[in-house]
């Protein structure tokens, strides 16, 4: 008789670049388990991210948004998936919400931290030692391994997330956006969700990109609708700069903040020479496509999220005030940030070969 495959419903984070970092434990749980079946409750939103992960089955959508109870509606959608037979879940995010739908599904077993004291909701609880587990993919790593070394995962046990990507389907997304193909492309990633104490000054990103503008680069910005106005503050600074040259068509950026879906901008930073981000989603996604990356960090801790990928540089001040965890400068100045000067990026850039494995 063929040993019955058994089947893991992750409940997944609600954020962008948590999901890819979750990626590190569907392949870990792959690695321990070849044959186990992986799906994922999360956001609707990350539909097309999770398609890029080949050890994820299927997702299923939580149709509620951030930070909504939905009591009625969670015990709904839990019982409308008993008929799959997951045999264990593991709940990623802590809140006690989020564990509802796996309770009201009736897994056996049923993993996640203690969290908002989530006893009975979950029946394999855990308990975080934030001093022993200090990243967020140790710890998602951490559910899914054998007690006996669950506090013992150190970041080179973590496998390093890798989107799976369509390489002929990216370049058609480049050309879509009026990107070329044969032409060295920066992609800057200027905002982030969490909010202005992690994003490097638009005065910055212009200097930047109006560098390699001049030098026969293409540069892209990327991100939300929410970043519509950082974007185009950048792209006015490029235009408007005086550089002592008379032109009559000033370099520009390629503007497409709020322009592309998720799976576009995935596609095309796939297809970037370099990275430059924040602290964001965007920046986990480009580490996961393997791509140059320098990653900016002001308010926030490279030391808890840090882009996985061994290349990736990280630029990171490291002030008596950093890192504050806060959405806007407490201080007013912005040092963090403010002090990390686009000459300091140019010379990364320039001083590494990009690499052209994808």
């Amino acid at each position: 008789m063929t040993k019955k495959s058994k089947k893991i419903l992750i409940v997944g984070p609600a954020w962008v670049g948590d999901m890819v970092m979750a990626q590190s434990l569907f392949i870990y749980l792959k690695q321990a388990h070849p044959t186990c079946i992986i799906d994922v409750l999360a956001p609707a939103w990350s539909e097309p991210l999770l398609a890029l992960m080949p050890e994820v089955r299927q997702s299923h959508v939580m149709p509620l948004g951030h930070g909504k109870l939905g009591l009625s509606e969670r015990i709904q959608l839990g019982k409308s998936l008993r008929s799959e037979q997951y045999d264990q879940s593991i709940t990623l995010p802590n809140s006690w919400k989020s564990a509802l739908v796996p309770w009201a599904t009736k897994i056996k077993r049923r993993i996640g931290y203690k969290g908002e004291m989530r006893y009975g909701l979950l029946n394999d609880i855990h308990r975080l030692d934030k001093q022993i587990l200090t990243m967020t993919v140790q710890r998602f790593v951490a559910l899914g391994a054998e007690k006996s070394i669950k506090t013992n995962i150190s970041l080179k046990d973590c496998p390093q997330p890798r989107l799976s990507i369509d390489q002929e389907q990216a370049k058609s997304t480049l050309k879509q956006h009026q990107l070329e193909t044969n032409k060295p492309l920066l992609a800057l990633c200027a905002g982030a969700e969490y909010g202005s104490a992690k994003c490097w000054p638009a005065e910055h990103y212009a200097d930047l990109a109006r560098y390699f503008l001049e030098h026969a680069w293409q540069v892209v910005l990327l991100g939300s609708e929410k970043d519509q106005i950082i974007c185009n503050k950048i792209n006015h600074l490029v235009k408007q700069a005086d550089t002592g040259q008379s032109l009559s068509s000033p370099p520009e950026c390629v503007n497409l903040a709020g322009k592309t879906s998720l799976q576009e901008a995935i596609f095309i930073l796939s297809q970037s020479d370099y990275v430059v981000s924040n602290d964001s989603g965007l920046m986990h996604i480009a580490a996961a496509v393997n791509r140059p990356l320098i990653a900016l960090y002001g308010s926030s801790d490279p030391s808890f999220t840090p882009p996985l990928h061994q290349a990736a540089q990280i630029v990171y001040l490291d002030l008596a005030c950093s890192p504050c965890f806060k959405r806007e400068c407490p201080l007013g100045h912005l040092d963090c940030l403010q002090n990390i000067l686009p000459k300091q990026l140019i010379t990364m850039i320039e001083t590494e070969k990009p690499s052209d494995d994808s």
